[in-house]
């Protein structure tokens, strides 16, 4: 049975496909399953930002195929692994898991890259351009040391 993990920001349409993304190409396929989803439920069925399919494609990656989608507790069962992006998805989603196993499926992205420190990957939305090539850059980074934990 393959190893499901889940990324999720607010909005799914910015941080969370670009990880789902990038660190779907750094697993195979026959092994793992990556998806994602938000918190918020403003962008369900839609791709990705633009912005962030552009980022992407600059960098061979292909997400317009993703769509977003609405995190729910059913999550917990069908994940084994479940990143956020920032401490506030991370609340959010911890409200709703059921039990302490759930809960410790949870962990913020950027800790891969600084443990317990509870970095947030910066939302891009409403920010500069640029904003998207580093988010990409973090995601990448914490994305490759994920990837080389779960290939162990």
């Amino acid at each position: 049975m393959p190893v499901r993990i889940l990324m999720v920001c607010l909005g799914n349409i910015c941080r969370s496909p670009l990880a789902e993304g990038i660190l779907q190409s750094k697993l195979p396929r026959e092994h793992f399953i990556v998806d994602s989803a938000g918190t918020g439920n403003w962008h369900v069925g839609k791709q990705p930002d633009s912005r962030s399919i552009a980022i992407a494609k600059s960098k061979g990656l292909d997400i317009t195929h993703q769509r977003g989608r609405h995190f729910n507790v059913a999550d917990f069962d069908r994940y084994d692994h479940i990143y956020v992006m920032d401490s506030s998805n991370y609340s959010d989603v911890l409200q709703l898991a059921p039990n302490a196993p759930a809960k410790n499926k949870v962990n913020m992205i950027l800790d891969e890259l600084f443990p317990n420190e509870n970095v947030d990957v910066p939302d891009p939305y409403y920010g500069l351009e640029n904003g998207f090539s580093n988010v990409y850059n973090m995601l990448d980074e914490a994305c490759t040391l994920i990837a080389t934990k779960l290939l162990q």
